[in-house]
C-alpha cells in the first residue's frame, strides 16, 4: 500500500465526529460494494443517545465522510437526534 493509503480495516475502531466536533461513536465496520469493490457505508456503534434515540448502530455513506486518519470526520450529518424509523 502507498504512502497515505490506508485498508478499509484498519478504519474499523477509530472514532467518529459530526462536522461541529460532536462524538458520534465508533466505526464497526464496512460495507463493500462487491461489483465496483468500493466502499458504500460505515457502520458506527456507541452512538450517544441525545444524537442517536436509544444509541442504535448507524450506517453512514461513504460520501459524509470528510476525512479520516487517527479519527473520522464526516462532512455531513442530519438533524439530531436521529430516531429508530
Amino acid at each position: 500500500m502507498g504512502k497515505g493509503q490506508r485498508s478499509l480495516t484498519d478504519v474499523t475502531g477509530l472514532h467518529v465526529y459530526l462536522p461541529d466536533g460532536r462524538f458520534l461513536g465508533v466505526v464497526h465496520d464496512t460495507v463493500i460494494e462487491h461489483s465496483t469493490m468500493t466502499c458504500t457505508h460505515m457502520f458506527v456503534r456507541d452512538t450517544p443517545p441525545e444524537l442517536v434515540i436509544d444509541s442504535i448502530h448507524v450506517a453512514i455513506p461513504w460520501r459524509w465522510v470528510r476525512s479520516i486518519n487517527d479519527i473520522v470526520v464526516l462532512r455531513w450529518f442530519p438533524e439530531t437526534p436521529i430516531s429508530r424509523t
